[in-house]
């Protein structure tokens, strides 16, 4: 297996130093970009690298940074986003309290690349551990001189705070994190326009997920060619996983693209707490399951795309011989009735047919159930100010289709 881009020290159980960033080449990128590249080769180069957003929408980086350097405004803005609200994922919550300052060059190289002269790390207010890393991570930089004004000598001014975000589900998603930071609830928005083209205040903002930007200073610093050469045809570099209970050696691991799921759970997590067999994989709570027959494919987007699933945020949850597989599904669509925000109606009347039909299942009810949620999901698909109605039925739907046999037994 390839050496990591982001868990670089294994054994690391405090907040990576600034002294220790340095030690591994560190605010090189930055420190080269502001003295020999242009912000437009800036973007040609994250573009090159092919790297896609981790926070589970898979959107091409590049073309977010672009959209928000060929807007004309005298401000814009970068939010790095770490609104991590998903149960099984970690990786947000673990790569900034570790790796506070891979994050903090990656939006300094973010915003020298658009244009934008402050940042947010918008993070769940409950991340104590997360905050107070990334806190002093910030501090250490603006004493050094990485924050601030005219930063390492160069015309180039940028400064990062912290913005606590609500302890909502819906609040990761990039306009909701925009309404947040400008004191809202913490709601999605509508799109058009796209926070490149009216964010924060109405100005440009680049919002990426916090894992997206750690990688940025690796590619710079590393040629995007070489990034690029890691992964699969369509899916580039590495990714974070989370893994939990299941497994003998839960915990958050980087491995890069095309690896399988059976590598993540065996050589990372020790294999499965007693041995039990493996029905299927959720690879994150808003994605359709995989069969264990699937175990071997390798881990990409147009790989899993291909099977109807993807990769999501890296919140990998297992079905084992034995769980309830039913309860376990409706419990996920519980999840999502009771996490939608309210402003949608068809997000509101989705999440709650689908929750009301397992339900019936689960208490015995016969019935064309699948049926009846198959044309719930259709007609409210696309219908809402963000993608939760599509995040929902995800794995309802396929669980439903894969685990029929089971779905059957609970109704009769």
């Amino acid at each position: 297996m390839r050496p990591p881009i982001l868990l670089t020290d294994k054994n690391r159980r405090s907040p990576q130093t600034l002294a220790r960033y340095r030690q591994d080449q560190g605010y090189q990128a930055i420190a080269s970009a502001l003295a020999d590249t242009p912000p437009h080769r800036l973007v040609d180069l994250i573009e090159a690298a092919g790297l896609r957003g981790r926070g589970g929408a898979r959107f091409p980086a590049a073309t977010k940074w672009r959209l928000a350097l060929e807007a004309t405004a005298e401000q814009k803005y970068v939010v790095a986003n770490g609104g991590e609200h998903e149960p099984g994922s970690d990786k947000d919550k673990f790569l900034v309290e570790h790796y506070p300052h891979k994050v903090i060059e990656g939006m300094l190289l973010c915003g020298f690349a658009t244009g934008a002269s402050r940042g947010w790390l918008y993070l769940i207010d409950n991340m104590a551990g997360p905050i107070a890393s990334a806190q002093a991570a910030i501090d250490e930089a603006r004493r050094e001189g990485m924050l601030g004004e005219h930063i390492m000598g160069s015309s180039f001014s940028f400064d990062i705070e912290i913005h606590r975000a609500p302890m909502t589900y819906v609040a990761g998603e990039e306009t909701a994190a925009i309404d947040s930071i400008e004191g809202g609830e913490g709601k999605p928005r509508s799109k058009p326009p796209y926070p490149g083209q009216s964010g924060v205040h109405g100005s440009p903002t680049t919002v990426n997920n916090v894992e997206t930007l750690a990688h940025v200073p690796w590619i710079v610093q590393h040629g995007p060619e070489n990034y690029a050469a890691i992964g699969t045809a369509e899916s580039k570099g590495t990714m974070l996983f989370t893994l939990g209970s299941e497994v003998n050696r839960p915990g958050v691991y980087e491995l890069p693209f095309g690896a399988t799921y059976r590598q993540l759970i065996e050589e990372c997590g020790g294999g499965i707490t007693g041995g039990r067999a493996i029905r299927a994989v959720l690879p994150a709570l808003s994605c359709a399951f995989l069969g264990a027959e699937h175990l071997d494919v390798p881990i990409g987007y147009e790989t899993l795309a291909e099977l109807g699933s993807s990769p999501g945020c890296g919140g990998v949850h297992l079905f084992l011989e034995g769980d309830d597989v039913v309860a376990r599904v409706a419990k996920i669509a519980q999840f999502f009735m009771d996490e939608q925000c309210g402003q949608c109606p068809p997000c509101r009347m989705q999440t709650s047919q689908l929750a009301h039909v397992l339900k019936g299942v689960l208490s015995g009810v016969k019935g064309d159930y699948l049926g009846q949620m198959e044309k719930v999901a259709a007609f409210t698909r696309g219908k809402g100010d963000c993608s939760l109605i599509e995040m929902a039925a995800a794995p309802v739907l396929s669980g439903a289709r894969l685990f029929g046999a089971d779905f059957e037994a609970k109704a009769q």
